[in-house]
């Protein structure tokens, strides 16, 4: 029934040790055996996303800046592409530098901000990327940016966003993979953008798709998909709206997803 799979990264396919595990990888093997088109939705950027799916050995299109850019991973060539718009980008970075926030952009898949901090350090360590400082961010704002990200705590993101969307409007789509994430995209730069291009690129139905996450930058994918999982750890506004909830990512919740509904889908129940 099902002929597309797009899996988030982080807290999904991924333990909190930030390894695929073995059972998950056999799953995911036997799933491809069945034809079934397997591929990564990701904040990530590519250069980050790409390591991994190589590594599971996927040779397909992959979703990244949180569906802003789909780039096949064999001659890296952009399927579909959303930049934020020059005015939102110049109105981000003054709200940033107004308020002193850790700002970072990303330009030709690369990392930059406007100093070396621990923010910066843990998330590069987290996704595996170089970084770039550049004091004077202002010179990237007409260069095409995928996406933009402020990295703060949790309750100061939640507390200045009503400020941040009235400030964008409906010019940039606000959401947040991590709870001291906030990140910046096109409104159709979106994961439901970018899986309902992927599932007219391979010529299957939104009905033929499972979207399996766990963040609320998920939710658009687990809406748009025909089977919008939500994993056992994932936030309890994202496991209201899915159609089904799995494991937690310590406990293979992906792996548990692919027997249920391709490998033995007869045993459901």
């Amino acid at each position: 029934m099902y002929k597309l799979v797009t899996i988030d990264i982080d807290d999904t396919l991924i333990t909190d040790d930030k390894v695929v595990t073995d059972g998950t990888k056999e799953a995911l093997v036997r799933a491809s055996e069945k034809d079934v088109i397997l591929t990564l939705a990701t904040g990530r950027m590519f250069a980050s996303a790409k390591q991994l799916a190589k590594q599971l050995g996927l040779n397909v299109p992959i979703i990244t800046y949180q569906g802003a850019l789909i780039k096949t991973l064999i001659d890296e060539k952009p399927l579909y592409e959303r930049f934020v718009p020059e005015q939102a980008v110049r109105n981000i970075f003054d709200y940033a530098q107004a308020h002193q926030l850790h700002l970072q952009a990303y330009v030709n898949d690369q990392l930059f901000a406007a100093e070396e901090n621990q923010k910066l350090i843990d998330y590069c360590s987290i996704s595996n990327v170089p970084y770039t400082i550049e004091p004077d961010l202002e010179k990237l704002i007409a260069k095409p940016m995928p996406k933009l990200i402020m990295i703060d705590e949790p309750e100061l993101l939640d507390r200045i966003i009503p400020e941040i969307k009235a400030l964008l409007g409906d010019a940039v789509h606000v959401t947040k993979s991590k709870p001291n994430f906030l990140e910046f995209v096109h409104p159709e730069g979106t994961k439901g953008h970018a899986v309902q291009f992927l599932a007219e690129h391979f010529g299957c139905t939104l009905d033929e798709v499972i979207a399996i996450g766990d963040s609320w930058n998920d939710r658009e994918m687990i809406e748009m998909a025909g089977l919008g999982v939500a994993m056992g750890n994932a936030i309890p506004a994202l496991k209201e709206l899915a159609d089904y909830v799995t494991l937690t990512n310590n406990e293979e919740g992906v792996k548990h997803v692919i027997e249920k509904f391709i490998l033995h889908p007869a045993q459901q129940g």
